[in-house]
């Protein structure tokens, strides 16, 4: 019998205050679009025969390798369009659904069985068996190719696999592991033939559409793989650009030179042409709790009172978010649906700040609020606000604007030293859909992304991952609780959403996984009939 992985799909309504809305008047006053030059897109033969899905991608993806598809730029390409996993996760319900697995169930505590779907070939015309899969996970996970996948998903883990027949496999882990089937959803199938000292650059699968040329620096193009085993997507062809620029990407949309536009803000994009959906991102200020006066709790629990989150939303994200209460989203396993925001009240935060400056704390030591231009729109005028909402209560703050690799040193351990106090504007996705993910990057005292934390709160992560079903939830959820009570290492800002810009000559409807994984074979012509 196949398994599945269950998921789980108030607050005080705060006012913008004056800040927000002197921030905004430069902001919104935008102008739209101008032509787009050199849009390599416009030119593309068959593009206007509508025989090709034509995207349009905030960048180039850095490579195609499957290994390093949890890369949202390569992801958004690879997964379930050339390559497929054995098993997918339903991004709604949290569902685990069989691909190229027909099912699977757990035959001993640390191993677990798949039975692989027949009839299938890659497209080169290789058939696919357990061999390739045992081969595909075997490569991801143990080799030293050192895949993103790996870390992300199996952190320092290795897996045993064993391809029993052409159609059974075997994979055992280390010590139990409840969510297996749900991690190898991350591992994309190749061919066992593909290299394994070396990353591919045009990857071989099973998918529903095969590449076809990779131009760098211009474009990359598929087209459907007629042998596929699975329904055939409507359209023959797809073709991938990149353009950086929010505007121009919303432009190209808006003149018919893109079907599908990626990551539009709400600045720029032509509300007619756009769709807004969950796409898995939090944002949070990381408080590290190792330096005065962050180390003391009244001051970072004031400093979430202090946050006016939906002053912040409605005035400089489009009103595109909604008010965050934990950085899991709902619709991930764990996530609590008991948390509320914390409410806005300046003068209790305030008191919170003058009891802990009473007791020695410095509460007027400098904090530095480190932000990443580019992470989302709008990333400076929100600093500028946070700036401005922990100073009225007492506190001392300057921003750092920072590039992406400076932002990735405060990020990752290990961390600088001698920088003081930071307070750091974080954005976490969690696309894999369960709890465990996020309290081993952010919330274990050693993780990854993490400051600091506490034994207990170790102590409750670790049971929480050894349990399944609903108990999984419910201890995640309460790891959640006792994180913001006991620990309270974040200032949750919102529970962000993407705006994907759609020609009215597609339909397509978006999810909390398209911006990692945007599958082809869901999108259709707007007018009924098959090419």
């Amino acid at each position: 019998m196949k398994s599945s992985v269950p998921s789980s799909p108030r607050r005080e309504r705060g006012r913008a205050h004056t800040v927000l809305a002197l921030l905004t008047t430069g902001t919104l006053l935008l102008t739209s679009a101008c032509a787009v030059a050199n849009s390599d897109a416009a030119g593309d033969a068959g593009s206007a025969d509508g025989r090709t899905l034509r995207l349009v991608l905030t960048q180039e993806p850095p490579t195609l390798e499957p290994c390093e598809s949890s890369l949202t730029a390569t992801g958004v390409v690879v997964r379930s369009n050339i390559t497929e996993p054995l098993v997918e996760r339903d991004p709604t319900s949290g569902k685990l659904d069989p691909l190229l697995a027909t099912g699977w169930r757990q035959t001993k505590p640390t191993t677990w069985t798949f039975d692989i779907r027949p009839g299938v070939t890659f497209q080169n015309g290789q058939p696919f068996t357990a061999k390739d899969a045992a081969f595909s996970i075997d490569r991801a996970v143990n080799s030293d190719l050192a895949c993103n996948v790996d870390g992300y998903v199996f952190g320092d883990e290795k897996l045993e696999v064993h391809a029993v027949s052409p159609t059974r496999l075997t994979v055992t882990t280390e010590k139990t592991d409840p969510i297996l089937p749900l991690r190898l959803s991350f591992v994309e199938i190749v061919p066992r033939t593909t290299s394994t000292k070396a990353k591919v650059r045009i990857p071989i699968g099973t998918g529903p559409y095969a590449v076809t040329s990779w131009q760098t620096g211009v474009s990359i193009s598929l087209a459907r793989n007629e042998d596929y085993w699975g329904k055939a997507p409507a359209y023959p062809r797809a073709r991938y650009v990149w353009r950086s620029d929010a505007s121009v990407r919303a432009a190209m949309i808006d003149k018919g030179e893109a079907d599908i536009a990626t990551a539009l803000d709400h600045t720029s994009a032509d509300k007619g042409n756009t769709v807004a959906y969950p796409n898995n991102e939090t944002t949070a200020l990381r408080l590290d709790g190792r330096e005065a006066p962050l180390d003391d709790i009244r001051v970072r629990k004031a400093i979430g009172m202090a946050v006016d989150r939906k002053g912040i939303i409605d005035a400089l994200l489009g009103g595109l978010a909604k008010p965050a209460a934990q950085l899991v989203p709902p619709g991930v396993v764990g996530h609590n649906d008991d948390l509320a925001p914390v409410p806005y009240k300046v003068a209790a935060a305030r008191a919170l700040v003058k009891e802990a400056a009473a007791d020695g704390v410095p509460v007027h030591r400098q904090i530095t609020l480190v932000a990443r231009n580019g992470m989302f729109a709008g990333i400076s005028e929100v600093a500028e606000a946070l700036q401005y909402e922990m100073a009225r209560v007492g506190l001392n703050v300057r921003i750092r604007m920072a590039d992406t690799a400076t932002h990735l040193q405060y990020q990752l351990r290990p961390l600088p030293r001698d920088v003081g106090p930071v307070a750091l504007l974080i954005m976490h996705g969690n696309q894999a859909g369960d709890a465990a993910f996020t309290t081993s990057q952010y919330l274990v005292s050693d993780g990854p992304q993490s400051t600091f934390g506490t034994k207990e709160l170790d102590r409750r992560i670790a049971a929480a991952d050894a349990l399944s079903g609903k108990a999984r939830e419910k201890a995640f959820a309460e790891v959640l609780g006792y994180q913001n009570e006991t620990v309270a290492q974040y200032a949750y800002l919102a529970h962000m959403r993407g705006l994907l810009g759609l020609s009215p000559k597609v339909r397509y409807r978006p999810d909390s996984a398209t911006g990692d994984e945007m599958r082809l074979a869901e999108v259709s012509p707007a007018k009924a009939g098959r090419h």
